[in-house]
């Protein structure tokens, strides 16, 4: 989930650019709904598809390469999304159709039951589904501009849709036939669709030069930042595959299964509304070294210690700092970096070689060390590659920028916070 601290998108050439201390009406319930809708839809998927795939009779593998085809297709697709906005200046338009498309596509969900079929559905609904994400946050800084202190309080309803969401599911699947859970996911995404269709255009931003993609990308602490990213992502890898089937091997309820996910969201929202204050006391690299540290210590604590509750619980508000600092702390770094029209594709580039390569290795390998060396050892492979991108931050890392240098576009820390 993205931070608090964000730097306006660029408008494209054919716009007229608008002045950064000009207001206008902020849609806030619109936006607000749209963030509510398509992280319930991410709280519905994200912790029980994996339980939905191993109830269907698919093997370890199975599962862990099907979760890994979103990711995989987060490499390229949102990079592709993001240049056609940066040129063409219609990302409203982009997003409402990326909407409406994963909602069409994700329905294949009601009558495939194969491994190829499932691979199929997945694949044409993350490429539409992987766009919304840029597109959308492009769209909220835009209607924003000026006003950055309130971006806080619209974000904070993707984080409640997916608290609501997971708890939700959780509760009905102790309920009803996991057959269901499809209609769950697909519902919140309709209407995420259905808010794109009724929020109007954001106006257009300022046109600002910067660096091509190439030299930012060639710096060694702009390698390291991702390869460390990718590390973590990797880390993640065997949580979002098979945390659910590791806590339901345990005898955990879907009920406790959605309460221990919330807690981890609820340890997010906490470290995102503290972040624009924490970047005016320490560096970016002080706290993804936190992060990292931290972070590697949670999958041990999750991979050794699943049946104490008590370990459990501090492993997911472990979370603020594996995902919650880790996140904040890096995208405000690539929000320096990467700047004027290349301001999307620089958040899509980062998404695609984190979120997106990172995640589909994790997948895929917790999915063959599940079924070859079981799951402790699979946390604690995650665990390893926590601890390597803390080294690779330690080594090349010391040339991320300072707190100082946040203040682009006018806004400073200060103001965000």
């Amino acid at each position: 989930m993205p931070s608090l601290v964000q730097h306006v998108p660029a408008a494209p050439h054919s716009r007229p650019s608008v002045a950064l201390n000009q207001t206008f009406p902020i849609p806030f319930y619109r936006l607000a709904a749209l963030y509510f809708g398509y992280f319930g839809f991410v709280g519905a998927f994200m912790p029980y598809f994996g339980l939905y795939l191993a109830w269907l009779g698919l093997a370890p593998w199975a599962i862990g390469a099907l979760l890994a085809v979103g990711q995989i297709t987060r490499i390229f697709a949102p990079n592709l999304w993001a240049w056609w906005a940066d040129r063409r200046g219609r990302s409203m338009g982009l997003l409402r159709i990326a909407l409406a498309c994963a909602v069409f596509s994700f329905c294949g969900m009601f009558y495939a039951q194969s491994f190829f079929a499932i691979f199929i559905v997945l694949a044409v609904h993350s490429f539409f589904a992987s766009a919304a994400m840029p597109l959308f946050e492009s769209q909220t800084l835009n209607h924003l501009r000026g006003q950055y202190g309130r971006y806080g309080g619209i974000r904070l309803w993707g984080s409640v849709g997916f608290i609501v969401a997971v708890l939700a599911v959780g509760w009905a699947l102790d309920r009803v036939d996991m057959k269901y859970l499809p209609w769950m996911v697909v519902l919140p995404l309709a209407g995420a669709a259905l808010c794109g269709l009724l929020l109007s255009a954001a106006p257009a931003g300022t046109h600002r030069e910067g660096q091509t993609i190439r030299d930012v990308v060639r710096r060694s602490e702009v390698i390291a930042l991702l390869s460390a990213g990718f590390l973590m992502c990797v880390a993640h890898g065997p949580l979002y595959a098979f945390y659910s089937i590791y806590l339901d091997m345990a005898g955990y309820s879907k009920t406790a299964v959605g309460a221990l996910w919330s807690l981890g969201v609820i340890a997010e929202i906490i470290v995102f509304l503290a972040m624009p204050h924490w970047l005016t006391r320490f560096t970016p690299r002080a706290i993804l070294l936190a992060s990292f540290a931290l972070g590697s210590l949670r999958f041990l604590m999750i991979g050794w210690g699943v049946e104490s509750l008590t370990i459990l619980l501090i492993a997911q508000l472990l979370h603020a700092a594996s995902f919650g600092s880790f996140h904040a702390a890096a995208l405000a770094v690539i929000n320096e970096w990467f700047q004027g029209a290349r301001h999307v594709r620089g958040q899509a580039l980062f998404s695609s070689l984190t979120y997106g390569a990172g995640s589909a290795v994790g997948s895929i390998m917790a999915g063959g060390l599940w079924q070859s060396v079981g799951p402790q050892w699979t946390y604690t492979a995650a665990s390893f590659a926590a601890a390597c991108g803390l080294l690779l931050l330690l080594w090349r890392g010391k040339a991320l920028p300072r707190v100082g240098q946040f203040s682009s576009s006018g806004i400073s820390l200060e103001e965000q916070g």
